[in-house]
């Protein structure tokens, strides 16, 4: 795998990540209420199903590579679609992270936290459409798909661990922040010229290979 597409792949999947959605509400969510235990089971149920996406992805991937670059195409200006909606839907503060302080959450189970992640995670828009239309972007046929699978996946599965946790982090120490809207409009911003600058960038990518 060329260095310059995997820092690629490293960079959309980080932004995609870190931003704000369904899976960072329910890390801030148990963090507030169930504590960082719930934190924890509830990333590792997130991870497992981010892989379980990942690896339908990879299931296409041998067909979708060896098509015509028509098809190539119209798969990349999906993904730049996508990047664009979630650009644009940021900077119009639709996906704002709002928390209200409801309380401590009844204490629940170790599986309860993983199982409910991995439901979020198989029915999250977000992960679905990374991995459907822009993971593919970045394996090359020509080379070994397991490999390709296992650091691909790996990457994204690490940072979302690490994302999920940083978040819950932030929203034990700034419980009253996290309720005011004002706090993180800039964050909208900044984050909705991000996705959309990629998304410019993801138009621009030459076709690999096979």
């Amino acid at each position: 795998m060329q260095t310059q597409v995997l820092l690629a792949y490293c960079a959309i999947a980080a932004v995609s990540v870190v931003s704000p959605g369904p899976a960072t509400v329910l890390a801030i969510r148990n963090a507030l209420g169930g504590g960082m235990r719930g934190v924890f089971f509830g990333a590792l149920g997130n991870a497992a199903g981010l892989f379980c996406l990942s690896a339908a992805s990879m299931l296409g991937l041998g067909v979708l590579l060896r098509t015509s670059a028509a098809l190539f195409l119209a798969v990349k200006v999906l993904g730049a679609c996508y990047l664009f909606y979630l650009g644009f839907k940021q900077l119009r503060g639709r996906a704002s992270l709002v928390i209200a302080d409801s309380g401590p959450l009844p204490r629940r189970a170790n599986a309860s936290y993983f199982r409910e992640a991995v439901g979020l995670a198989l029915t999250n828009p977000k992960p679905i459409l990374f991995f459907a239309a822009l993971f593919p972007q970045f394996v090359s046929a020509g080379e070994p798909l397991m490999p390709q699978f296992l650091v691909l996946t790996g990457i994204f599965m690490l940072m979302s661990l690490c994302s999920l946790h940083a978040y819950a982090l932030m929203a034990r120490q700034a419980r009253a922040a996290l309720t005011r809207p004002r706090v993180v409009r800039w964050v909208d911003r900044v984050m909705g010229g991000i996705f959309v600058s990629f998304g410019a960038g993801l138009l621009a990518l030459k076709r690999i290979a096979p």
